[in-house]
């Protein structure tokens, strides 16, 4: 976990992905406390402990885990955003859908979207899973700048259980879109292996809020909190948020 406290500041809760930990978002985190924001960054359920941990944990424990965590920034912080990163930015939309009070939420490359092949996998999980154990789940585009590749915490291996239990979360988040109302912004790698570009467009036309946009990013993979341009990503979410702080005057639109 990561808990960068600034008393009475606008806080900021940043939601990691599938298998991954705090420190893809650890950059970001930073840069953000410095820039005067309170930031907290839980470690959800069953990740950076052990495979059998995680393997063991379920959709709705993560759910609850970042539900608890916005109540903590909540009440410590007067205004509150939220950041998610690929599975953690379909728990910043399932958030947003029930706490409408959210005052800017930010999707980086969100997991909103499972190729075909993949929720078939997910869906018939109960057949195959048990026979074939752990499988890879690295992907070496998924960062290209080699050595933040290496200080990755992720575990690099998936159940056909847990591509079940991630399937559960998308399709959950894909639902809540439309309740969506904060203001929001969604940076997506056009290299990115995972997301699809058409996943970012579906997200950004189902969104309910009425004040949302799209940033394209170029020369980095899935993660690019760590990757190739990650300035200007950082740049484009502190905008953002301070864009919708009362303790900012810049128009998001600029």
């Amino acid at each position: 976990m990561i808990d960068l406290q600034e008393e009475g500041s606008h806080g900021v809760l940043l939601l990691h992905g599938f298998g991954d930990t705090p420190q893809t978002l650890s950059l970001l985190a930073r840069r953000l406390h410095k820039a005067g924001y309170s930031v907290l960054v839980p470690l959800l359920p069953g990740h950076g402990r052990t495979m059998d941990a995680f393997t063991r944990s379920r959709a709705d424990e993560w759910i609850d885990a970042a539900r608890r965590s916005l109540l903590e920034m909540r009440s410590r912080s007067t205004t509150v955003s939220v950041v998610g990163l690929s599975m953690g930015g379909a728990l910043a939309v399932l958030l947003a859908a029930e706490v409408r009070d959210i005052s800017a939420l930010v999707l980086i490359a969100p997991y909103l979207g499972m190729p075909r092949v993949l929720r078939l996998a997910a869906a018939t999980h109960w057949v195959w899973g048990r026979f074939a154990g752990e499988l890879n789940g690295r992907n070496p585009r998924s960062i290209r700048d080699p050595i933040e590749r290496e200080k990755n915490l992720a575990y690099g291996a998936v159940t056909g259980r847990m591509l079940f239990e991630l399937s559960k979360v998308m399709i959950r988040a894909r639902k809540a879109l439309r309740a969506v109302t904060a203001p929001t912004l969604i940076m997506q790698s056009r290299e990115d292996p995972r997301i699809s570009p058409d996943i970012a467009e579906f997200a950004l036309e189902e969104l309910g809020a009425k004040e949302k946009r799209l940033i394209w990013t170029e020369g980095a993979g899935h993660i690019i909190t760590v990757d190739y341009g990650r300035e200007r990503v950082f740049g484009e979410v502190e905008k953002w948020l301070r864009a919708h702080d009362s303790r900012g005057s810049t128009a998001a639109t600029e």
